[in-house]
């Protein structure tokens, strides 16, 4: 087999990365509705926070993260409450509105990402050095960790999470 290179434009495909993001975040969202509201907030398995808690790490992660590898500034202007000592809402229905609310973050900061920014190192938080693309892959990768959790509580508590292949 004859050894070919690949070009890094080939490589890494801003679209492909955010419709990447995205399906994980359409999934996790479904997995948010398939909770009961009272367990979101109060079940846990084995000392690991309740969903609603780890939720709102990743609307954190992904809210500061996308201004974050589109800008270098790694926190959300003028929402100083975005942070990751944050509390969830009280319901189920305002956890949801966050969640898209953030969605739309990532859609208008997505279209200032360039190319040449993926390979850039960066203070990920003030705290994490690596490339915006080690970044990227850590936010899905831990949205993609968290959800895992929330399969766990689901089927403790006697409900089918959606399916982890149906990410559209």
């Amino acid at each position: 087999m004859k050894n070919e290179t690949i070009s890094e434009e080939a490589a890494i495909d801003l679209k492909t990365l955010l419709d990447h993001w995205q399906e994980h975040r359409r999934l996790t969202r479904r997995v948010i509705e398939a909770y009961p509201e009272d367990k979101l907030f109060t079940f846990s398995v084995g000392g690991m926070r309740p969903f609603s808690q780890l939720v709102m790490e990743m609307i954190t992660i992904a809210q500061l993260g996308a201004y974050g590898i589109a800008t270098g500034n790694w926190t959300v202007p003028n929402r100083p409450e975005i942070n990751f000592t944050m509390q969830p809402p009280a319901t189920k229905a305002e956890l949801l509105k966050f969640w898209d609310d953030t969605t739309e973050v990532i859609n208008t900061m997505w279209p200032h990402m360039t190319v040449d920014r993926m390979s850039q190192i960066d203070k990920a938080f003030g705290s994490y050095d690596g490339t915006i693309t080690w970044h990227y892959f850590y936010f899905v990768d831990n949205e993609i960790h968290h959800r895992a959790q929330a399969y766990v509580y689901l089927r403790a508590l006697g409900i089918e999470p959606p399916p982890f292949w149906d990410r559209h």
